[in-house]
């Protein structure tokens, strides 16, 4: 024990040696690198804040209402590039019950600067979502639907709950003080977990490319489904009203061109949205703004046009 001590100390020495020889080498490279560990410092113990809310259903192993909380949190770290995965955070299931109502709750973090790309870019945004729930599903064992609608709210659940929910999984990174029991050099004080990807999980994103030694969470997307880039469809929605001005029901056409058949495409429809996927060609999800009846919804294909038309009278 009394030898442990000893060789602590020595190790704590050689640290604070390598301090001072910096600062009197390099005042600037040794004010650079001070202020970069408080900064790295700060990254690590940030808290994830809710960004948006996603509502959808888990199918399998039993059906339950699921809500998806996409956090940021800048602990993760960006992607390298366009042309890597990006790292995420997936947390721990939680089964939640209200009055009657019972759902699962789902926290999920992101490096801010994907979110930020993806709230600018709806494209980009459901690619993210739809990875995402692909993520889940190959994570947690869980078939979903592929319906879902972001929620008026940015969290489902208390911030705490999903502060300790997600920071409790990172708990065990190693900070600084950690690195002072070993033998340290210069590049060793100066890396730091928060910089290190192969700390979360990732996915790749549609369009982007992998290293050979890039790692990707979700092995089993072949190459051509990450390379397929799904169009948001030219699309008309309008509310068709009575002689009174009172709604009755909703009219979508959508415009779907290169499409022959309506056997290509396959719909779903919720009370108060709507998804299309046609041929891996075309998405088009919608939040309906009237709850619609879905039993009497119709649809028919105009094959000359390529174009789907489909009436949704309201409850």
């Amino acid at each position: 024990m009394e030898m442990s001590s000893k060789v602590l100390l020595t190790q704590v020495t050689q640290f604070w040696n390598l301090l001072d020889d910096l600062a009197e080498s390099d005042p600037e490279g040794y004010e650079k690198f001070i202020q970069q560990q408080l900064k790295e410092g700060k990254q690590l113990y940030a808290a994830p804040e809710p960004q948006l809310c996603l509502q959808t259903k888990i199918l399998k192993p039993k059906e339950k209402i699921l809500f998806i909380n996409l956090c940021k949190w800048k602990r993760i770290p960006a992607p390298q590039s366009t042309a890597h995965p990006v790292p995420l955070s997936v947390g721990k299931p939680e089964d939640m019950t209200e009055t009657s109502d019972a759902y699962t709750i789902i926290d999920v973090a992101y490096n801010p600067d994907v979110l930020q790309v993806a709230e600018k870019d709806q494209m980009k945004k459901s690619q993210l979502i739809q990875m995402t729930m692909k993520c889940i599903e190959e994570q947690l064992q869980f078939t979903l639907s592929h319906s879902y609608h972001i929620t008026n709210f940015r969290i489902k659940g208390s911030i705490q709950r999903m502060k300790q929910n997600l920071m409790g999984i990172q708990a065990d990174s190693t900070d600084l003080r950690e690195k002072m029991k070993k033998e340290l050099t210069l590049e060793q004080i100066k890396s730091t977990t928060v910089n290190n990807p192969d700390h979360f999980s990732q996915l790749l994103l549609p369009k982007d490319q992998v290293s050979g030694k890039a790692k990707c969470l979700i092995e089993e997307i072949s190459s051509s489904e990450i390379q397929v880039e799904m169009k948001i469809p030219v699309y008309e929605l309008k509310i068709v009203q009575d002689q009174n001005e009172k709604p009755l029901k909703i009219e979508l056409k959508v415009e779907l061109p290169g499409i022959n058949s309506v056997s290509l495409c396959d719909l779903n429809v919720s009370e108060d949205d709507l998804l299309i996927e046609v041929s891996r060609k075309y998405r088009l999800h919608l939040n309906l703004p009237e709850a619609i009846d879905t039993e009497m919804t119709t649809a028919k294909f105009i094959k000359e046009k390529s174009t789907l038309i489909i009436t949704m009278p309201l409850v």
